[in-house]
C-alpha cells in the first residue's frame, strides 16, 4: 500500500484515520491531517512558502540528522505536487 501524506503539509498520515482532518459534518477528511484541516476548513490561511517555513523545524532536527536547508529544499520540491498547492 502506498503511504498517504497530508496534501497540505506533507506529513505521513499513517495506517489509521487517527490523524485525518475533519469535514464540516464531522466525518474524516482523508486528504488532510488534523493539524491542517478541521471542521471543513484549513486551520491556517497561508501560502505554500509559509507552510514550508512552519514545517522546517519539524523535519530538521538533531534526531533526524537533517539540516534546515536540506528540509527546506526537499519540501520546495515536494509541496508543489500536493493537492492544496498544485497549480492548475
Amino acid at each position: 500500500m502506498e503511504e498517504k501524506y497530508c496534501q497540505s503539509c506533507g506529513m505521513p498520515m499513517g495506517e489509521t484515520d487517527e490523524i485525518y482532518g475533519t469535514k464540516a459534518d464531522g466525518g474524516k477528511n482523508t486528504d488532510y491531517c488534523k493539524y491542517c484541516y478541521d471542521n471543513g476548513a484549513f486551520t491556517s490561511d497561508c501560502t505554500m512558502d509559509e507552510m514550508i517555513e512552519i514545517c522546517v523545524p519539524h523535519m530538521a532536527s538533531p534526531e533526524s540528522g537533517m539540516s534546515e536547508e536540506k528540509a527546506r529544499s526537499m519540501m520546495k520540491g515536494f509541496f508543489p505536487e500536493l493537492k492544496r498547492w498544485k497549480q492548475g
